[in-house]
């Protein structure tokens, strides 16, 4: 991603999630954003470091933009911040729990 972009620019100078979805021109579907906001715009930059922006255009660069953030809160819709693990608190919580899962393939059965 490059930051010489005055789309990404802007961008960055936003400070909530509304502005972000009013400058990009996309409605928000509020109670996803409600109850995943943090969550959907940690995804959206993700989303937006994944993408080489060097050489496009503006209008390339807003329409991934675009994509990023309709793809970031659509990742919501149907999951939750918890089935996401977006936040890294998330991922050593599953670890925590995967560790403590004993299989039944690992019992052995003792016969006295």
């Amino acid at each position: 991603m490059t930051t010489e972009s005055p789309t990404l620019t802007a961008l960055a100078k936003l400070s909530s999630a509304e502005e972000i979805f009013a400058f990009l021109g996309i409605e928000p579907i509020r109670e996803v954003l409600n109850s995943s906001r943090l969550h959907i715009m940690k995804r959206f930059g993700a989303y937006l470091r994944e993408t080489d922006m060097t050489g496009l255009s503006e209008e390339a660069i807003l329409t991934h933009a675009r994509d990023a953030l309709t793809r970031a809160q659509g990742d919501f819709v149907a999951s939750s911040p918890l089935k996401e693990k977006v936040f890294k608190v998330f991922e050593t919580q599953a670890a925590k729990q995967k560790a403590r899962f004993v299989g039944l393939e690992t019992l052995k059965v003792i016969k006295s």
